[in-house]
């Protein structure tokens, strides 16, 4: 056992040497003359290529057409100006390769990993697909098939959904409350025409960066890109939809959603939380990951470990351009949900009460420090922490000065963070359970709207 455990603090003090000597490497940043981003970062450790895009075309301008934005994204890849949607997956697999897409709230996004030998016809590939799709009709008609069908086995889950319904609770009409993936009713009546009016609308270079990464040389590469994506015309600056002003929580609301043959509850506790450039993002990460960010957490340790109400229960911050959520989260048996949901809410309360103290402020420094350099390690990592860097408005301080940062961590300040964003009063609650087992229950902790799990999420 001693011997384990020399081993296990072994790699662990690896771990947090690596962190201290992790830096962002080099990379030069163009902007094309059409107002396109561009990042180019060599790694010629493997002879691969990783090529991330970000465009302004997420679930917030969907406005009334829940999914409109996740559809068009997936719909770029049904054929091109060149290419049919077979053409593309048959020149794609025998390159052994593929190009993903998707939207989130607030962009929609391509991503690609390939041999750095097919980087010509691969970058080709791409360019034509974000540049000129077609939207084929009979290929959205699949695909909007394949996605009614998703959206109501996704009910049949409850942690697939629950999500969607806190961001409707915690920003309202807000459209940070857009439901990224859609809804039945809404996706019913879209068509490719919708698509492309979308696309034409949102998919714009000069609010857009493309970042690659891999082995290439900077000049070649930036040539090449330059090239392909110069043509792709620029658009009159739009309005941001998430500059919308988001009112506030003002008081505490549950969001009780029926699940008639549900035998437990699932619970998200939370409120509105911090942007994702916010200065004491990294402090207010180190303070979660003692409260319920890892697996020895406050909460896992009280629900789990020493209750066994819940096989695990866990918190986060989901960060935005200019908000984001908190929450705690877990599931229970039908019969404990009450005293589930008083112990994650009294882990919060003695998180404010009592705060940390030096130990447990040092393993939590230790543990994130550890866990850092892994989530850049690769060359598509890095290409996403390059659009996201573009697109929250941070710089490479983030990655060169994290472990430095960390440590600055004190105490005091760290028992300022839980103060002033892990939130105490007002809180916002979405419980998916048996209403006729859990709705007294739920009526304790604030005004209760209930809604069925089989509607759409309004």
């Amino acid at each position: 056992m001693k011997q384990i455990y020399l081993f296990t603090a072994s790699i662990f003090l690896t771990l947090i040497i690596k962190a201290q000597n992790f830096k962002l490497p080099q990379y030069q940043k163009t902007i094309l003359s059409n107002g396109l981003t561009v990042y180019l970062m060599e790694q010629h450790e493997v002879p691969l290529i990783s090529i991330s895009a970000i465009v302004p075309a997420g679930a917030i301008y969907d406005i009334n057409s829940a999914g409109l934005a996740t559809l068009t994204a997936n719909a770029l890849m049904h054929g091109t100006k060149n290419f049919t949607k077979k053409q593309i997956d048959e020149q794609l697999d025998f390159l052994g390769t593929g190009i993903s897409t998707g939207a989130s709230k607030e962009f929609a996004f391509l991503q690609s990993k390939f041999a750095a030998k097919d980087a010509t016809k691969v970058l080709n590939i791409f360019k034509e697909v974000l540049l000129e799709p077609t939207f084929n009709t009979d290929e959205f008609d699949k695909e909007k098939k394949r996605t009614l069908i998703a959206l109501e086995q996704a009910k049949e889950s409850p942690r697939r959904v629950i999500n969607a319904y806190f961001d409707k609770l915690i920003y309202g009409q807000h459209p940070y409350g857009n439901v990224t993936v859609g809804t039945p009713s809404a996706i019913k009546n879209l068509t490719a025409k919708d698509c492309m009016a979308f696309y034409l609308a949102n998919y714009t270079p000069n609010q857009a960066a493309i970042a690659i990464v891999g082995d290439f040389k900077t000049a070649d590469m930036k040539l090449a890109l330059t090239k392909l994506f110069v043509g792709w015309k620029k658009t009159i600056a739009k309005i941001n939809n998430a500059d919308i002003p988001i009112l506030p929580i003002t008081n505490s609301k549950v969001l009780l959603v029926n699940k008639d043959d549900a035998k437990e509850t699932t619970f998200l506790i939370g409120s509105q939380g911090i942007s994702r450039n916010n200065p004491d993002y990294v402090a207010v990460d180190v303070v979660n990951t003692l409260f319920g960010g890892r697996f020895t957490s406050m909460l896992n340790d009280a629900l789990r470990v020493n209750s066994g109400l819940t096989y695990g229960a866990s918190s986060r911050f989901s960060t935005l351009k200019n908000s984001g959520g908190f929450v705690i989260s877990t599931f229970t048996a039908n019969k404990t949900t009450e005293p589930a949901i008083n112990m994650a809410i009294d882990v919060l309360n003695n998180l404010h009460k009592n705060g940390l103290n030096d130990t447990m402020l040092t393993s939590a420094k230790n543990y994130v420090k550890g866990q850092f350099p892994p989530r850049y390690e690769t060359a598509d990592q890095l290409a996403n922490l390059l659009t996201q860097m573009y697109w929250y408005k941070f710089d490479e301080a983030f990655i060169n000065n994290f472990e430095k940062n960390v440590d600055g961590l004190t105490l005091a300040k760290a028992n300022e963070i839980i103060a002033k964003y892990f939130p105490k009063n007002n809180l916002q609650m979405v419980l998916i359970g048996k209403a006729a087992e859990i709705k007294t229950i739920a009526a304790k902790y604030g005004k209760v709207t209930q809604v069925n799990i089989k509607d759409d999420i309004k």
